[in-house]
């Protein structure tokens, strides 16, 4: 079975960096390369903390329980892909093939899950369900953070579909979690 399916899997591989190669080529443009070093890096923590905080500030007290669920939710995120990453050791795409550029230095040496989209989609999905009102400002400023790690040639696609699954899912089980801690807060 293992041989049948090798096969597959290469071509899969194959097409993925072929996609990749293709993508990381927009790097080349100097203003979206700033712009996608920007993104990148406001989307590693600084952008995620700065919509916690504020939060409280604009909507009142009842959105520290909030903030500091999705701090939880946050951490909790990092804790899953730190392992995964470890666990699975997947090389980024520019170590794996030397034609991808590297455009910012990666915060680790591994690229499966993506911890940027990640966290931007766990935010996104967060935002979504307790303040609708901040998505115009979140949905485009997640989605320049989840194609910046393809561009700055720091993941494969497959690392931020991954990232965003389990973004997705870390952020419905926060719901929940807050949903049932502070009933009758939101």
């Amino acid at each position: 079975m293992r041989e049948k399916m090798y096969p597959l899997f290469k071509r899969l591989d194959m097409l993925e960096w072929r996609a990749c190669n293709r993508i990381a080529r927009l790097g080349a443009y100097k203003p979206l390369l700033w712009i996608l070093r920007k993104a990148s890096w406001l989307g590693d923590y600084p952008a995620w903390i700065v919509l916690c905080v504020s939060l409280p500030v604009l909507y009142g007290m009842r959105y520290w329980a909030l903030a500091i669920s999705w701090g939880l939710c946050a951490a909790f995120g990092g804790l899953v892909y730190r392992f995964l990453k470890n666990k699975l050791a997947r090389e980024r795409p520019y170590i794996s093939y030397n034609v991808i550029p590297c455009t910012m230095p990666p915060l680790d040496r591994y690229s499966f899950p993506s911890g940027h989209t990640l966290h931007a989609v766990m935010f996104l999905t967060l935002t979504y369900y307790y303040v609708p009102q901040l998505l115009p400002i979140v949905v485009p400023f997640a989605i320049v953070v989840m194609a910046s790690r393809v561009i700055l040639g720091l993941h494969y696609l497959t690392d931020v579909a991954a990232g965003a699954l389990l973004g997705f899912a870390i952020a419905h089980l926060g719901i929940y979690a807050i949903n049932s801690a502070f009933v009758g807060w939101f």
